[in-house]
């Protein structure tokens, strides 16, 4: 059973970082693309960064410059940091492992296997 286990979210004041963890378990995905999303109450999921196999690494606008993914193949764990954060950037932030089906990096469609969420939320 493939399965993937969000850590490291929590309250944290506005300019203050975080750091995400997401470890996989069930079958290794050191040849996968692995990605973050977030979803704030209201709003549809959205993408956040996103890490190949090569570990070329693209990022949304919104973060780019203040948010970091990384990965580590040996421990098949993916990484978030966070730093500079706003309370734009308070959500549930999931972990992901593309799939097939050729669909854009950016997109939920692109992904089979999702963690649960893990919350984060920033204070102003």
């Amino acid at each position: 059973q493939v399965q993937l286990v969000e850590s490291g979210g929590g309250l944290v004041q506005a300019g203050g970082s975080l750091r995400l963890s997401c470890a996989a378990s069930g079958r290794t995905f050191s040849r996968s693309g692995l990605g973050w999303f977030r979803q704030a109450p209201g709003k549809e999921r959205e993408f956040v960064a996103r890490i190949n196999w090569t570990g070329g690494t693209a990022y949304a606008d919104s973060v780019k410059g203040r948010f970091t993914i990384s990965r580590d193949n040996a421990k098949n764990t993916v990484y978030l940091q966070m730093n500079s954060l706003k309370s734009e950037d308070t959500a549930v932030y999931y972990c992901a492992a593309q799939g097939g089906g050729g669909y854009p990096y950016s997109s939920v469609q692109a992904y089979d296997y999702w963690g649960q969420g893990t919350q984060v939320t920033v204070s102003s």
